[in-house]
């Protein structure tokens, strides 16, 4: 007989707090067995986000957690993820094909939003995601050079875009539709139609996540954005400076009186490391983004360094998470990501599903 029970290894699994969620494993509802056999027991934990990279980690501390704590002589913990779809705005349904759309926004341009978009983007897909980027910047669009793509998407039915591929990543953007060098002489309707199009015209493939790059500042599409497509939730891009952190802030309280949660800021540029010598200054100020973070009561979910490798393999379409999977910045990237999708499983789940369409027909 084991000299302890159920209760005392679940006890142990709510001291035990997963990094990457910020809480314990029960209080978040992802333990879904607990088996114990004489001196053994067994656990099944369903993550809500992906977790390829980290899983092997997180079972062999857990493992130790529970030995410890109860004696148990043997822990068998197996980890699988199972993301869900997430509750949108009212008055709005997620998309049949997309479980979660997840917007990447800035208050002001020139602060690295599209390369933080495209690589957690890569690096969700990466820990085991089914991924979609959707480029909103009509005017400027970036991914397509970003990814290393161009020519026209394949049309199916003579009216579905079929999305084009780079690295495991579905993506549409209007730079697949117009001449590289073809301005967008575009009012906002126009604009916002567009994209419209692009998000349901196209025959997206059972994603998990679609990553939604938005253009700077607070405008049509933004507005848009909020109204008429289901976010699941938003993050901030920004960089410690105080010009920029200003312009973050109007974008963080749009999506707060929008009701769509915002998961987290991503702090760009934080810091200068020296290619030469390896000296870190800090051009843009520090400590912005933290600030921010503590001020509204959002997590700031990581700091990128300016770094002239996350430019060059932006630049030439290899970006960061597949050009260098094991460099500093790959990771940084990957963890950002992870906490983004962890942020949002704890979020409230869609249940629209599961209720029936009532029409009244009058005859």
């Amino acid at each position: 007989m084991a000299s302890f029970t159920k209760s005392d290894v679940e006890n142990q699994l709510r001291d035990f707090v997963d990094p990457n969620l910020g809480v314990d494993l029960v209080s978040a509802k992802m333990v879904k067995k607990i088996e114990v056999e004489e001196s053994k027991v067994k656990l099944e934990i369903v993550l809500g986000y992906p977790a390829v990279s980290c899983r092997d980690a997180l079972a062999e501390a857990i493992k130790a957690k529970v030995a410890a704590g109860t004696g148990a002589s043997e822990v068998v913990v197996s980890i699988s993820s199972d993301i869900v779809s997430h509750a949108v705005q009212k008055n709005l349904k997620p998309m049949g094909e997309v479980k979660n759309i997840i917007a990447v926004a800035s208050g002001k341009g020139g602060v690295g939003k599209s390369t933080t978009a495209v690589n957690l983007g890569l690096a969700l897909s990466a820990e085991g995601a089914r991924v979609g980027i959707l480029d909103a910047d009509i005017y400027g669009p970036s991914q397509p050079a970003m990814l290393g793509l161009s020519g026209t998407p394949d049309v199916l039915d003579g009216k579905s875009l079929i999305p084009k591929m780079a690295y495991g990543l579905q993506s549409m953007s209007i730079g697949y539709l117009i001449e590289a060098d073809t301005p967008m002489i575009w009012r906002g309707p126009m604009v916002t139609g567009a994209l419209q199009q692009l998000l349901k015209d196209t025959r997206w493939d059972k994603l998990d996540y679609l990553i939604i790059d938005l253009p700077p500042g607070t405008g049509d599409i933004q507005l848009t954005m909020a109204q008429q497509i289901p976010v699941s939730g938003a993050i901030i891009v920004t960089t410690p400076q105080d010009i920029a952190l200003l312009d973050a802030q109007k974008g963080l309280k749009m999506f707060e009186q929008v009701s769509v949660p915002v998961l987290g800021i991503v702090e760009n540029m934080s810091v200068h490391i020296c290619s030469h010598c390896g000296h870190e200054e800090h051009i843009f100020g520090s400590g912005g983004g933290e600030k921010m973070a503590q001020k509204y009561g959002v997590e700031l979910l990581g700091s990128l360094p300016l770094d002239i490798r996350i430019r060059e393999q932006a630049d030439s379409g290899h970006p960061t998470v597949v050009a260098d999977p094991q460099g500093r910045c790959a990771q940084i990237y990957r963890e950002i990501a992870r906490k983004m999708a962890a942020r949002l499983a704890l979020k409230a789940k869609d249940y629209s599903s599961r209720f029936p369409t009532i029409s009244i027909v009058n005859n």
